[in-house]
């Protein structure tokens, strides 16, 4: 599985070597107490870690370092002997399972960070591999120089990063180590430090944290608001569209109400009773009304005698004309002619519907249907009139 590269790093050196090299924070702590180890003779460690090519680019990530139990000197030579392998191996597989060792740690006294024959002799037959580790460090000054084997060479490196993340399978092997060869003098400024450093950069995170959520809550707040004034908008013009779309219509209707009305008002021949013409003016008072109704009544009973005495007339015409005698009816009008009139008269309404004539009025229609005029109300709910003063010629109006 491909490592992540560490976010939490302070670069030491200028980095524009390869590999990059990653060293996490315990390890290099873990440098400085043997460095204090190293005042009487050489100490040495196994790199513990793992490498990584990303995109053509070549990583090597130390997160532990295994103390060598016997790092010897032959003459001026240094020596790893078998005993000091197998004790590296049986604690690389102990507390740090899944990983490797990638190069190996001097810190010894004199001309420490001059690379000679011996050591390069030394790394090109224990750490043969490509991008190997070799790191030498001053015991007294603290100074160290990182070399990686590359070209069948030891090639200083300019700079590393130091990393800072959990590191239990270190945390481990210090303690252990701490247990078998005791408390250096300087492992608890270092420890002291380390901590510092930790809880500063894990107050960073914490800050970086809160920052990031607060950011996260202004942009969902934003956005919130964004969404409601879009809505508010969007019901506002949704609003006036609905006022403007329920005007026009109100309008499109009134102007077809007023037409009707006009073509209906120009088709229509008020049929009022003439003898009461000049109370018909006054047909929203009731008093008028009253008095209107009172006067058709009186109307319809002229026309009633008026009525029978021409229909008398007629039938003394009819009677005249079997008998082979012709002669002049009424107004000099044949008799044939006044006869056909009869007939439609008495033909207009059999059916229950009753087409408006001239001169007629409710109460002269209801007369003439019912003998009185106690059906006119009748007759105007039946035809759904709010008025019954106003009927038209040719109208038809159906009978209760």
């Amino acid at each position: 599985m491909e490592r992540q590269l560490p976010r939490n790093v302070r670069q030491i050196g200028n980095i524009s070597d390869t590999p990059k090299i990653y060293v996490e924070d315990y390890v290099d702590t873990f440098f400085t107490q043997l460095c204090d180890k190293a005042q009487q003779e050489p100490v040495g460690a196994f790199l513990v870690g793992e490498m990584q090519t990303t995109d053509g680019e070549d990583y090597v990530f130390i997160h532990g370092a295994i103390q060598m139990h016997d790092l010897k000197m032959e003459g001026k030579d240094l020596v790893i002997d078998d005993q000091a392998w197998k004790s590296g191996y049986e604690d690389c597989k102990q507390y740090f399972e899944d990983s490797e060792i990638v190069g190996w740690f001097v810190a010894r006294l004199g001309p420490v960070l001059t690379l000679d024959h011996s050591i390069l002799k030394l790394h090109r037959k224990s750490f043969s591999k490509k991008n190997t580790i070799l790191v030498l460090k001053d015991p007294v000054e603290k100074e160290e120089v990182y070399y990686a084997h590359k070209f069948d060479d030891l090639m200083e490196i300019g700079g590393h990063y130091t990393y800072y993340e959990k590191n239990p399978s270190m945390q481990n092997y210090m303690i252990s180590s701490r247990k078998r060869n005791g408390v250096c003098p300087s492992e608890t400024v270092e420890d002291r430090a380390a901590k510092d450093f930790r809880s500063m950069i894990r107050s960073r995170e914490e800050q970086q944290e809160q920052k990031r959520a607060a950011r996260m809550m202004y942009m969902a707040s934003a956005v919130l608001i964004l969404v409601v004034v879009v809505m508010g908008v969007t019901t506002i013009n949704n609003f006036d569209k609905m006022q403007t779309v329920e005007t026009a219509l109100q309008s499109v209707t009134m102007g077809g109400q007023g037409e009707q009305g006009t073509n209906k008002t120009e088709n229509m021949e008020p049929v009022v009773d003439q003898s009461a013409e000049g109370q018909a003016q006054d047909v929203q008072k009731n008093s008028v009304i009253e008095k209107e109704e009172s006067s058709e009544q009186e109307f319809a009973g002229a026309q009633k005698e008026d009525s029978e005495t021409v229909v008398s007339s007629e039938k003394e015409d009819k009677v005249q004309e079997t008998s082979g005698n012709i002669v002049a009816a009424g107004n000099g009008q044949d008799v044939r002619d006044t006869i056909t009139q009869e007939d439609a008269e008495k033909e207009n309404g059999n059916d229950g519907v009753y087409v408006v004539e001239e001169g007629d009025t409710l109460a002269i229609i209801s007369k003439k249907m019912y003998g009185d005029v106690g059906h006119v109300d009748a007759i105007c709910k039946m035809n759904g009139l709010s008025d019954g003063n106003f009927i038209y010629i040719g109208q038809k109006l159906v009978l209760p």
